[in-house]
């Protein structure tokens, strides 16, 4: 016990003494208004050698921003899309969202541009599904034709005789001029029904 009680006084002694310079220093130094109070309840461990301690330091303090001094010249999260900016973006993305959305609420709704579907547009829909099947074979089915009568137009020329130079490369082709012509007005027609049956879906 004894020991505790004397180390606690030594250490008061102690404190007071560095107190007393520090008011002694105080009392030399010109200005007074710019020295810092030390709270006589905290224990700041000054040291009495170094005056800068008594002094207010500027180096946490910019004078050009007349703020706090940051420990870094640029900001690290310049560059970096941050939560805040995200949200920044949303919130005026949705503003301007509701802001259309207003316009066009006032306009209203052009009577003359409201067109009524054909009374058969779900059955168009439910068939389309059950087409797609359908519309496979009929590729496969067309192509093994245009095969089998390209087939059909070589045996024939073989038959005839042998042909003269220009109808052997006609045969490297592998149909005739009349051939050909037919399958590509063929292929035609059918792009062409296809886009009128996907205009009356539309409408």
């Amino acid at each position: 016990m004894s020991s505790s009680h004397s180390s606690l006084d030594a250490a008061s002694v102690d404190r007071k003494a560095r107190l007393a310079k520090l008011a002694s220093l105080k009392r030399k130094q010109p200005g007074a208004s710019d020295t810092v109070v030390p709270s006589p309840e905290v224990d700041n461990e000054v040291s009495s050698s170094s005056k800068t301690d008594v002094y207010l330091s500027g180096r946490n303090y910019d004078k050009t921003t007349k703020g706090a001094r940051l420990g870094f010249e640029n900001n690290p999260s310049a560059d970096v899309e941050t939560i805040e900016v995200q949200a920044q973006r949303l919130e005026q993305e949705t503003q301007e969202q509701a802001a259309k959305d207003e316009i066009e609420a006032e306009k209203g709704i052009d009577l003359f541009k409201l067109q009524p579907k054909k009374p058969n547009w779900d059955l168009k829909r439910d068939l389309a599904e059950r087409m797609k099947i359908l519309d496979v074979r009929t590729q496969n089915a067309i192509a093994r034709l245009v095969r089998e009568r390209i087939e059909n137009t070589k045996k024939e020329a073989l038959n005839k005789g042998k042909p003269s130079a220009d109808d052997e490369q006609g045969e490297e082709l592998g149909m005739e001029g009349q051939t050909l012509v037919e399958s590509i007005h063929l292929r035609e027609q059918e792009s062409k029904d296809a886009e009128l049956e996907d205009e009356d879906e539309v409408t």
